[in-house]
């Protein structure tokens, strides 16, 4: 069963933070920053409240306060420093570490308090790529480090993910659709599952006023073909993050290509990580391979104004 983590190695503290752990060996040493304890074993641990206070003092650094007038502030002063210079400038990195704490307690109440703080001031567009796609960044160096569980990962994407659906929803009973012509489809592809990305895309073509088909995750290619019997011009969009595999990816958009694609007036637009095992040379070329969400927005934006 995974519980919350009250334990943290140094390595874990540098994963979390950003800050190396030599740096936080010399804080702890020289400024009496932190006090760790020592297991049974005598193996030296760090508590919840040593990783707070180690992001705060991270953010304090990067906002221009010295390690050493930190360490004369008490204890009590610095989340109230945080505070304040949070609320007086735009802290996206703030946020970030918020959003961090609130997933290592699956404390939905953090997160929900950060969002809303957050949503007072910022559109959802720029807290996506602000805050959400850094900490989504770290998130997976976290779980590839052993630093979180999967079960951290699901509980804080659970949670963005719902934030995107009520804003797409919102909008969605006041936006109008100002071309039917193009339709988008978005979709996954088989076994694939991380799906904020493709979320946040439906979200802006929303917003837009676009006509949006939202499939999902894990959708297999003769599903999709289904749909080019009702609309002679779609874009498909896709996020390929692990999957297909690199040994399967370029046999899947060959098919992908002749079933859906060929003598048609469809496209594919993809992004991932994934992305960079695809042999370029040997892409159809209504295929279009882009490195980010906002590069897939802007790129249909572009091809809109033209069709336009």
């Amino acid at each position: 069963m995974n519980n919350i983590k009250t334990k943290f190695s140094i390595r874990d503290l540098e994963n979390l933070s950003g800050i190396k752990a030599h740096t936080i060996r010399i804080w702890e040493k020289r400024y009496n920053l932190f006090k760790p304890n020592r297991t049974d074993t005598n193996i030296r641990y760090y508590s919840l409240s040593s990783l707070q206070k180690l992001l705060n003092i991270s953010f304090l650094n990067k906002n221009g306060y010295k390690v050493s007038k930190i360490a004369n502030l008490e204890s009590e002063e610095i989340p109230l420093l945080v505070k304040e210079i949070a609320l007086s400038k735009d802290s996206s990195n703030h946020a970030v570490n918020l959003f961090k704490m609130a997933m290592l307690n699956f404390d939905k109440a953090l997160f929900l308090s950060t969002f809303n703080n957050l949503v007072n001031h910022k559109s959802l567009s720029a807290i996506f790529y602000e805050v959400f796609v850094p900490l989504l960044e770290n998130i997976g160096l976290l779980w590839q480090t052993d630093t979180i569980t999967p079960a951290h990962e699901h509980f804080i994407f659970e949670l963005i993910k719902q934030k995107i659906l009520v804003h797409t929803d919102k909008i969605s009973k006041v936006s109008q659709i100002k071309n039917d012509g193009e339709i988008y489809v978005l979709f996954l592809p088989d076994n694939e599952i991380h799906e904020l990305g493709l979320l946040f895309i439906n979200y802006e073509l929303t917003q837009r006023g676009f006509h949006s088909i939202y499939l999902g995750q894990s959708v297999p290619i003769d599903s999709l073909k289904y749909l080019t019997d009702y609309y002679g011009k779609i874009i498909y969009v896709s996020s390929f993050t692990i999957k297909p595999e690199k040994e399967i990816i370029n046999d899947y958009l060959i098919e992908f290509s002749e079933k859906i694609l060929q003598n048609s007036n469809h496209s594919l637009f993809i992004s991932g990580r994934q992305a960079i095992h695809i042999e370029k040379e040997q892409l159809d070329d209504k295929i279009t391979i882009l490195d980010t969400i906002k590069d897939i927005l802007d790129s249909l934006d572009s091809t809109n104004q033209q069709a336009g």
